[in-house]
C-alpha cells in the first residue's frame, strides 16, 4: 500500500480506514533475497509479490533438498532424444519428482557440473561439460536454487563456472558455493520460506586438483571449518533464522560417513554463538550413494543424498555399481521458534528413496511408483537399499521417516 493511498483513505470514515490498515504489515522492509528466493507463501514458480504472514504470527516451511546432478554423456543423449533433435529438453527426466519438489516452500538441488556454450560441445566424465538447458528444467522442477561447490567446479574453467551462474541468473534459481567476482563470493545466498530467513552456504573438499583461476581465489569455496563458521555468523548477524550447508564431501561408494564427515559435522552442529547454533542444518553430496540421515547437537545432518541424476556408475573395482542410481529427498518441516531469537525447529523429517531408472531416462519417486504399481522387483530392490542406508545411525529414533 503507497503512500498516496493512505493519505487518500484518510479521508474516509474511521472504520474503513481501520480495515484497510489490518490488512497492512507495519514491520520493517525486509531485506532482499538473492535471485531465485520465492516470496512467502508464494506458490511455486511465482515471481510477484504476496501478502506477508500478518505480524505475531510466524510462518513454518519445508525444506527439500536432493542430490548430485551428474549429466554423463548417456544422460546428455537422452535429453536430445527427447527434445527431439532440437536442443536438450531435461525436463521430463525430472518429472517423477516434480510434484515433491514444487510443493516444498523451498527446494534446493546440487548442481556437480558446469555448462557449455548453447550449442556445445558438451561431454561427461571425467571432465564434464553440460548442456544450459539442464537448468531450465531444474526451474520446471521446482527448485529455487542449487549448490554449486564441487570437485567438478572447475572441469571447464572460469568460463564454464561464469556461463553456469549466468544461466541460473537467466531462469531464476538461486546458487551457492562457486562465484563471478569477489564481491558476489562475499555476499550470502538469502531465500524466504514461510516467514523464515534462510541463508544458504556450500562448499567442496576440493575441485579435483585445479587451481583457481588467475586472481580469483575465492571463485569457488572450500571446506574450512573456521570459514564455514564465520560465514554462519555473518549470515545470522544479516538476519538468518535459518542456516542451511551445503558440504561436497566424503568418500566415494562409501555408505558410512568418513572420519572428516563425522568430526566436521560434530565441529559445525557444536559451534554456537550466544547459545544460538551457528548451523542448522547439513546437506552433504558427493558419495554417489545414499548415505545416513543423523541428528546430531540438536541439528540435521544429512551425509549424503546420492545421485538424482546419473548415468551408469562403475565403482572403484571397476564394476557397474546400481547404487550409483540411488539417491534420496529429505524432506524437512520447520516451526517458528517459541521465543524471539530462539531456534527454528524441525517438527517433521522425512526422506523419499529415489531411483535414476536409465531404461526409461526418469527419476524415479521409489513410494509413489511402488504404490501404484507394486511389485517392480527392480524399484522394491531400490529402495530398500537407499531406506537401510539412511536410517544405518539410527535417526528412525529421532522421528525420521520415509515418505513419499
Amino acid at each position: 500500500m503507497t503512500k498516496g493511498t493512505r493519505r487518500a483513505l484518510a479521508l474516509l470514515s474511521a472504520l474503513l480506514l481501520s480495515a484497510a490498515a489490518a490488512g497492512c504489515s507495519t514491520g520493517s522492509e525486509p531485506a532482499p533475497a538473492r535471485l531465485g528466493s520465492r516470496p512467502a507463501g508464494a506458490p511455486q514458480g511465482s515471481t510477484g509479490p504476496t501478502a506477508p504472514a500478518a505480524p505475531g504470527t510466524p510462518k513454518g516451511f519445508t525444506l527439500v533438498a536432493s542430490g548430485d546432478v551428474l549429466p554423463h554423456t548417456s544422460i546428455i543423449q537422452r535429453a536430445a532424444a527427447d527434445a527431439g533433435g532440437d536442443g536438450y529438453d531435461f525436463r521430463p527426466m525430472f518429472s517423477g519428482v516434480k510434484p515433491v519438489v514444487s510443493a516444498a516452500d523451498l527446494a534446493l538441488c546440487h548442481m556437480e557440473t558446469t555448462y557449455g556454450e548453447d550449442a556445445g560441445p558438451f561431454s561427461g566424465y571425467p571432465a564434464f561439460v553440460s548442456p544450459p538447458a539442464v537448468a531450465d528444467a531444474l526451474k520446471d522442477a521446482g527448485y529455487d536454487g542449487c549448490s554449486t561447490a564441487s570437485n567438478h567446479t572447475l572441469d571447464d574453467g572460469a568460463d564454464g563456472l561464469k556461463r553456469t551462474l549466468d544461466r541460473f541468473d537467466k531462469v531464476g534459481l538461486g546458487h551457492a558455493g562457486s562465484a563471478r567476482t569477489a564481491a558476489e563470493a562475499a555476499r550470502t545466498t538469502f531465500y524466504t520460506a514461510g516467514s523464515a530467513k534462510v541463508a544458504h552456504l556450500a562448499y567442496t573438499y576440493d575441485t579435483n586438483g585445479y587451481p583457481m583461476p588467475d586472481g580469483q581465489p575465492w571463485a569457488v569455496n572450500l571446506m574450512e571449518p573456521d570459514k564455514i563458521i564465520a560465514d554462519a555468523r555473518l549470515a545470522r548477524k544479516a538476519g538468518a533464522d535459518v542456516v542451511l550447508v551445503s558440504l561436497h564431501w566424503g568418500t566415494e561408494w562409501q555408505t558410512e560417513p568418513d572420519e572428516t564427515q563425522l568430526s566436521l559435522g560434530k565441529t559445525l552442529t557444536a559451534s554456537r554463538t550466544g547459545g544460538r547454533p551457528d548451523v542448522d542444518m547439513i546437506l552433504g553430496t558427493h558419495a554417489h550413494i545414499p548415505q545416513a540421515y543423523e541428528k546430531v547437537g540438536g541439528g540435521w545432518i544429512v551425509y549424503g543424498m546420492g545421485d538424482q541424476v546419473a548415468g551408469e556408475m562403475f565403482n572403484h573395482s571397476g564394476a557397474r555399481d546400481m547404487r550409483g542410481n540411488y539417491g534420496s529427498i529429505g524432506r524437512f518441516t520447520f516451526a517458528p521458534p517459541t521465543a524471539p531469537g530462539g531456534r527454528w525447529q524441525v517438527t517433521k523429517a522425512e526422506f523419499i528413496p529415489q531411483m535414476m531408472d536409465l531404461s526409461t531416462g526418469r527419476i524415479v519417486n521409489l513410494p509413489a511408483a511402488l504404490a501404484e504399481e507394486p511389485g517392480q522387483s527392480e524399484y522394491e530392490t531400490a529402495q530398500e537399499a537407499v531406506t537401510e542406508a539412511v536410517l544405518s545411525r539410527g535417526a528412525a529414533k529421532d522421528g525420521l521417516t520415509r515418505a513419499r
